[in-house]
């Protein structure tokens, strides 16, 4: 993923201080993830770090905004609203690795880009199912649904026939209430 430089942070320089800055997310940051999911978006994100006691990067992200996904239902583009708050630990190592719950940057470049992790946090923000609001899905997309809904559920029932002996253990079970 194509980073931009806002969203790379020195982690030598916050042993002097915090790092506070925000910056604009827009379409050319959506399709540099080069994901089907998200299509494009208009989102302000906040990001705030800090060196700790204990020598953990504290890094806290702060994304609102808006996303254009593809409706469930109609396949059309949605906006979905997204406010998310996630927080990244790091530390320096003598390798990077992101296989924990704290990233490592190797100690010699200590630059940490949070460009793939600002990601992931808008895009784990995005509910399961999203769909248009009632009445807004693309109506030719929705009666070729219902055309081929109606047509697998007659397949389906002509399918589940009751076998007869079935039925005729039927006749049994209402006789013997009787």
């Amino acid at each position: 993923m194509e980073s931009l430089e806002s969203l790379k942070i020195d982690l030598k320089s916050l042993d002097t201080g915090a790092l506070s800055t925000s910056c604009h997310l827009g379409d050319e940051f959506f399709e540099a993830a080069e994901s089907d999911e998200i299509k494009s978006g208009d989102v302000m994100l906040s990001i705030s770090a800090r060196k700790s006691v204990s020598g953990l990067y504290e890094i806290d992200f702060h994304a609102e905004g808006t996303v254009k996904v593809p409706c469930d239902l109609c396949l059309d583009d949605m906006d979905q609203p997204i406010c998310t708050d996630n927080r990244l630990l790091a530390k320096l190592g003598e390798e990077y690795s992101d296989e924990d719950d704290i990233v490592t940057v190797e100690k010699d470049d200590a630059v940490l880009d949070t460009a793939w992790f600002v990601y992931e946090s808008i895009a784990l923000d995005i509910p399961i199912k999203h769909v248009h609001a009632p009445g807004k899905c693309n109506p030719a997309m929705i009666k070729a649904l219902e055309e081929h809904s109606a047509a697998r559920s007659s397949e389906e029932e002509s399918e589940t026939a009751v076998d007869p002996r079935w039925s005729e253990l039927e006749k049994l079970k209402s006789i013997i209430k009787d």
